[in-house]
């Protein structure tokens, strides 16, 4: 079963995105409210098979969560990160691309299809952002 740590501020879309994950795609879910909490749960865990991410979130937002995951080795270079976002204009995206980000899955999300998509994207099916 794969493995996937969720980070998003919103409780209701880390609620839907959990049951989506593990209900429909079988992933299993490590869900964080923030990128600080993110981090302290990331460190010392097995490898995550993915991690997927909100933009926007107070605090650390995500682009600089999944920098810091990065830098204490809590996530592996070659752990595909996914990100979360409203925003889907192609600056936004070819930034979160820079950046690292193997996709993007918009918000508001389909949540019976939230789990191919992300199999997609760290299966390498879909191209990144």
């Amino acid at each position: 079963m794969r493995r996937v740590l969720l980070v998003d501020d919103d409780p209701a879309i880390r609620e839907i995105a959990r049951i989506s994950l593990e209900r429909v795609g079988e992933w299993t879910v490590t869900s964080a409210s923030s990128g600080l909490m993110a981090v302290e749960l990331a460190e010392g865990e097995p490898p995550f098979d993915a991690v997927l991410l909100d933009v926007m979130m107070p605090g650390l937002d995500g682009p600089r969560t999944l920098a810091l995951l990065r830098e204490r080795a809590a996530v592996g270079p070659a752990t595909p990160a996914v990100f979360f976002t409203a925003k889907l204009q192609p600056a936004d995206r070819e930034r979160l691309h820079r950046i690292g980000a193997a996709g993007v899955i918009a918000k508001p999300f389909d949540p019976m299809g939230l789990a191919a998509e992300l199999d997609a994207i760290v299966d390498g099916e879909r191209d990144g952002p």
